[in-house]
């Protein structure tokens, strides 16, 4: 099989002739910076290292080095805007486009990650999400040359494309502008105002996604979303209030992705999801990512219990 025939056939439930990998083909299956520079220096490889997320500190992977590790999948990104650049910040601090403001924190002997410093709506009542300075999803920047780049790895290779329009979050963007214990708070006392600013993220998501989708869809076999949803014990909120206050808006979300191209629709999560996984395939996907064995360790209970519904 070539890679692109094996990730279908493993998404669809056939049988491949081998497992399918990937690394490398999405923020949420890269690898970090300094480990990646570590990699790099063993395999002999040179050059200055690409970042997936600046945020997360991801690196793109070389093609060089992804052949090497067998990756099956190659990442199509949206690019950036045209119409927009980070405001000035304080030296170890960024702004990201949607406001949030992000500081560096030390971690192990040379590394850095980066930790919210400030919820840019922490206080904002329902007024102010119609004032916000929210990020222009149509600006050109996000989809120059895309069309050209997607169609180019269809046709002249055969590798898995994995897609991602950068416009997906629901969940974990709205603990970014509101903050995390105030959202987990806003779900019971102010559950009015979780469905407004859930609301206003979906619009701009549909447009930025719709924009994207225009000039990959015909070309990509997986789409990527993402959003935490778990610790390590389970949910973060009950089923009932998931079912309630954000599966409509997922399910409106996806079920926009699916009219817009054919591809697989892959789910990133870290924690243990177990209580959601038939929540996700419900609104239509068809793959999760991670399985976080210090979560989830029983995978023989995942495979038997959803196997059938969706692939790990």
């Amino acid at each position: 099989m070539s890679p692109r025939e094996r990730v279908l056939a493993a998404i669809d439930h056939h049988e491949p002739d081998r497992v399918p990998i990937d690394i490398g083909g999405g923020s949420s299956t890269s690898i970090s910076i300094e480990a990646y520079e570590e990699l790099k220096r063993h395999l002999g490889v040179a050059g200055t290292t690409n970042t997936l997320s600046k945020i997360f500190r991801v690196a793109a992977l070389d093609e060089h080095v992804m052949r090497r590790l067998g990756s099956d999948c190659r990442p199509l990104r949206s690019k950036s805007p045209l119409h927009w650049t980070p405001p000035p910040s304080a030296p170890g601090s960024l702004v990201d486009l949607w406001g949030v403001t992000w500081k560096q924190q030390p971690f192990g002997a040379r590394g850095y990650y980066w930790e919210i410093a400030r919820n840019p709506l922490a206080d904002a009542g329902f007024a102010d999400l119609d004032r916000y300075p929210w990020p222009d999803p149509l600006d050109p920047g996000f989809t120059s040359g895309l069309r050209a780049e997607a169609e180019s790895l269809f046709r002249n290779t055969g590798y898995a494309i994995e897609a991602s329009s950068g416009f997906y979050s629901f969940w974990e963007l709205a603990c970014n502008l509101r903050g995390f214990s105030r959202l987990l708070m806003d779900l019971v006392e102010s559950p009015t105002f979780v469905d407004a600013l859930m609301a206003k993220l979906l619009e701009i998501n549909i447009l930025g996604t719709e924009r994207f989708l225009r000039e990959a869809g015909p070309y990509i076999q997986i789409y990527r979303a993402a959003d935490d949803l778990a610790t390590q014990r389970g949910l973060l909120m009950s089923l009932g209030i998931y079912r309630t206050r954000l599966r409509p808006y997922y399910r409106t979300y996806f079920d926009f992705v699916r009219s817009h191209t054919g591809a697989r629709i892959l789910y990133h999560s870290c924690g243990n999801i177990t209580n959601l996984i038939d929540e996700l395939a419900d609104i239509g996907v068809d793959a999760i990512n991670p399985v976080q064995v210090s979560a989830m360790p029983d995978t023989a209970v995942l495979k038997s219990r959803f196997g059938s519904r969706v692939t790990f």
